[in-house]
């Protein structure tokens, strides 16, 4: 039986007092990968939340985003999950996050190291199966706003948001001392690993459990894109916000109580 857990539920579990709260005994690290246009940074309050509750959490900041500056020509989809690989190190029990472009990175981590991974959780993220594509799959999103705001860059080998479209698009709800600083300091974001295929496989991506978190008014991936994914890997748990593409700017406390539940 699929099981939905909703924001009220979250917030009354937290409330009261219930299981979702940590128990630092039996939780495994928490890995979070950020999506494009992102980074590492856009993270910090569901960090500090996770930390309070006596969670382990590692936020990797993938290279060419936030205030790194390695080159677009050097970024790779490989060198992303090289990254992901590096920060895990040779901890076990990962509970390994995704949002949104991150969902193809974990996936891939996973495929590499199943061993070392506890959980794949999905928060409104690409979920692929073997040889799709971040392009690929966004190609059967009827419900994204991108057509209206994408700024491709061949030549430069990146692919921009016009500032008029990003807090539609990426986070039309959050709060406004966020929004006036991800506009103005809005990245573009490298083209090539958005369109590398990943390989998965069965016997390694496919046996581990998987969790994805819904974001029902979200403008970046559709919910029925995010739905059509998570039925296709046959997840069984979900969860369901009422929020934009970014629930970590506007619900961070929630995210944070989810991600803590799921790692234990």
């Amino acid at each position: 039986m699929r099981k939905s857990i909703t924001t009220a539920a979250v917030i009354l579990m937290t409330a009261f007092g219930t299981s979702i709260q940590a128990s630092t005994a039996s939780q495994s690290t928490i890995v979070i990968v950020h999506g494009a246009w992102s980074s590492a940074k856009d993270f910090k309050e569901v960090e500090a939340s996770l930390k309070k509750d006596g969670n382990e959490v590692i936020t990797v900041n993938l290279p060419g985003h936030g205030d790194d500056n390695t080159p677009v020509t050097s970024l790779t989809l490989q060198r992303y999950v090289d990254v992901v690989k590096k920060a895990i190190g040779t901890k076990k029990n990962i509970t390994l996050v995704g949002h949104s472009f991150g969902g193809m990175v974990i996936s891939a981590t996973a495929e590499q190291i199943p061993g070392q991974i506890k959980k794949l959780v999905y928060l409104c993220a690409f979920l692929p199966s073997n040889g799709e594509s971040l392009f690929s799959i966004s190609a059967a999103d009827k419900e994204t706003h991108i057509g209206q705001y994408i700024q491709p860059d061949e030549k430069s080998g990146v692919v921009g948001i016009a500032k008029n479209g990003i807090l539609d698009f990426f986070a039309a709800d959050a709060p406004k001392k966020i929004a006036d600083v991800l506009v103005p300091n809005f990245k573009p974001e490298p083209l090539g690993p958005l369109a590398t295929p990943v390989t998965l496989t069965a016997a390694n991506f496919g046996k581990l459990d998987k969790v994805y978190i819904f974001t029902e008014y979200d403008h970046a991936i559709g919910l029925t894109l995010q739905k059509s994914m998570a039925k296709s890997a046959n997840i069984t748990k979900t969860y369901s916000l009422p929020t934009s593409h970014t629930p970590f700017f506007s619900q961070p406390a929630v995210v944070a109580a989810i991600l803590s539940q799921e790692a234990k």
